[in-house]
């Protein structure tokens, strides 16, 4: 378990009667309150992260600077954050001298090289 995955304490205020449904729901799995708030959490952030509505907000945050790259890593996937960071730095105009994320294969594993074309320009069209 990484230290970002330790368990931490938190405290919060909830209308009684969604605590007495949670309690009622955590006895019939067998189960407590605790793991039900976390698996909730975790469809919730699932859900949210990949939806349009969020990632287009994560990326104007991101574009206005107002979120850095990092925390863009945290809330969306690493391929939606990496193309986030490349449109950027084309928004920019930076140059395009980013790394290759460690943690995806962007090219799904079709890599290609490309040869541009040469010109012959000793013939004459004339």
């Amino acid at each position: 378990m990484s230290a970002s995955d330790d368990p931490r304490r938190v405290h919060f205020q909830s209308p009684e009667s969604l605590v007495e449904q949670l309690d009622a729901i955590a006895d019939l799995f067998g189960t407590d309150r605790t793991d039900l708030l976390v698996e909730a959490i975790r469809e919730y952030i699932e859900d949210t992260a990949h939806s349009n509505q969020f990632q287009e907000l994560v990326a104007e945050r991101y574009y206005d600077d107002e979120l850095d790259f990092e925390t863009v890593k945290r809330l969306v996937d690493p391929e939606t954050a990496q193309r986030f960071r490349l449109l950027k730095a084309d928004l920019d105009g930076e140059p395009y001298d980013l790394a290759a994320p460690e943690d995806t294969d962007i090219y799904d594993g079709d890599r290609r090289s490309v040869v541009p074309e040469t010109v012959d320009e000793s013939t004459d069209d004339a």
